[in-house]
């Protein structure tokens, strides 16, 4: 990011001293400069239309027009701001993920916490200066969900986590259902496998079957199997074996060089 360049803050949240507070902690970090505080969406939305933002704090549970609401307005702006959530409630965060937020802070947070999120921004932001054209002021397309979080959401036992990427071992479908595994733990997703592959870098997840998607730097073992095909023994607990069908297994060989 250009030196003399900062991001233009918006903090929108209903409650005064949740907005004051934050205000202080973003005041210590030096590549962000508050501009802006909004108590409800539709006050948030008409300052959106005189100053173009670079990063936005939002609040989920306020009256009227929720954060998520919001949010998924903001996506249809040509200039589209980074969007962080702040809240004290964990059962939006796969909503957040589906508006493709940046990075999703619980209530309460502390300065480090906040830190990281910054910069995640600021990485971004790096890397849209840094690809658009010299003298353009045209905003780059918005990053998949999966290059800004870099987290996972999924269920289990009625609740939501959010899954480092790199813990995914494997995610697989079963019937209409599609799962995750991560060395220890089986979760539940909320969309399907087609989607999760397009949200994860296609660097190191492999799509070796239908039906399975995998972390490459999770594979312990590649044995070979019947007519051309593999399969991959991968670093769980049960050290669970994934197929790998014919076409893929073509492409992996090329991948890996084997």
């Amino acid at each position: 990011m250009s030196t003399d360049l900062k991001l233009k803050a918006l903090i929108v949240d209903d409650e005064l001293p949740a907005r004051k507070e934050l205000g202080f902690l973003l005041s210590a970090i030096p590549e962000v400069e508050v501009v802006g505080e909004a108590a409800t969406a539709p006050e948030a939305l008409k300052l959106m239309a005189t100053l173009d933002y670079s990063v936005i704090f939002l609040d989920v549970e306020m009256p009227g027009m929720n954060g998520i609401e919001l949010a998924r307005i903001l996506q249809q702006h040509a200039r589209q701001p980074y969007v962080i959530f702040i809240t004290a409630y964990e059962e939006y965060a796969v909503q957040a993920f589906e508006v493709n937020a940046v990075d999703y802070l619980l209530k309460p947070f502390d300065e480090k916490r906040l830190g990281r999120a910054i910069d995640k921004v600021v990485r971004l932001a790096q890397q849209k200066e840094a690809l658009a054209p010299a003298g353009s002021t045209a905003q780059a397309q918005p990053e998949p969900a999966s290059e800004r979080l870099g987290r996972i959401p999924a269920e289990k036992l009625g609740k939501t986590y959010l899954i480092d990427e790199n813990e995914v071992c494997y995610a697989y479908t079963e019937g209409d259902m599609v799962y995750l595994k991560t060395r220890t733990d089986k979760y539940m997703l909320r969309f399907t496998l087609k989607d999760l592959e397009s949200r994860l870098p296609a660097r190191k997840f492999f799509r070796t079957h239908r039906c399975y998607l995998v972390n490459l730097e999770r594979v312990q073992q590649i044995v070979p199997f019947f007519n051309g095909t593999y399969t991959l023994i991968m670093d769980d607990n049960k050290n669970s074996e994934v197929p790998v069908s014919r076409n893929q297994a073509k492409k992996l060989r090329r991948l890996l060089g084997i």
